[in-house]
């Protein structure tokens, strides 16, 4: 275990959830902090509290190390985003070749509040759920997009600056299967259960990889991402 600590940006969902986990069997001391920033599926934030005290409560290393928890408000965000995520919209694809699921700059304004907070927490590593390899084609999504990011705010902070993303490089499949190392089928049953990732914010919908409309992007990955991990698992 690294005896540092971290900052993990948590949103309630499936990706966000597997790296506080990840964080937890790293870091002696996980904080967390998620965003309201207008998004349609809000009820993620409800799903936050109730990940983080099923997850202290699957170990004590983790009860240990498991921080204070920070929600920052961004309503600006969600009013500056004509995006299906901040607004009632189908989702399909825009004129720039990009779904209109992508809210400009998200990622890199959530990693720079998170450094802002983390400077004052005394904490310079941030954890995001940020993937290449299964996504929608975000930019802000890419590796060297955030590390180039990490730079930049290591120069504008003064103070060296890490952001890591342990689900870089690996599928939804893989992302289910690190659940499961991280924390056997407690964490896979937790994640299905709690977490929250339906843009459409479905959670009278039960589906076996969790709750969802099963229709909508996020809920598509997900599902495919479940069926080719329990198809290598067989």
């Amino acid at each position: 275990m690294n005896e540092g600590s971290a900052l993990v940006l948590f949103s309630g969902g499936q990706d966000s959830t597997v790296c506080l986990a990840w964080a937890l069997e790293r870091y002696r001391r996980v904080e967390t902090v998620g965003f309201a920033y207008g998004q349609r599926h809000e009820i993620e934030l409800l799903q936050r509290p109730v990940i983080r005290s099923a997850l202290a409560a699957m170990s004590p290393a983790w009860a240990a190390g498991l921080g204070v928890d920070h929600v920052l408000d961004l309503p600006t965000l969600g009013a500056i985003s004509e995006t299906a995520l901040t607004r009632e919209a189908q989702f399909q694809m825009s004129a720039s070749g990009l779904p209109n699921t992508f809210v400009p700059g998200r990622n890199l304004l959530f990693l720079t509040y998170a450094a802002a907070l983390g400077y004052r927490r005394g904490i310079r590593t941030l954890v995001g759920g940020m993937c290449e390899t299964d996504f929608s084609g975000y930019p802000d999504c890419r590796n060297a997009t955030l590390q180039t990011l990490a730079e930049a705010i290591s120069l504008g902070m003064d103070a060296p600056y890490a952001i890591e993303t342990p689900l870089m490089w690996i599928d939804k499949a893989g992302t289910w299967a690190m659940a499961e190392r991280l924390g056997g089928a407690p964490l896979v049953d937790l994640i299905i259960e709690h977490s929250h990732t339906c843009y459409l914010a479905d959670r009278t919908t039960r589906h076996p990889w969790g709750y969802g409309c099963g229709t909508c992007p996020a809920c598509d990955l997900r599902a495919k991402g479940w069926e080719k991990w329990q198809a290598e698992k067989s």
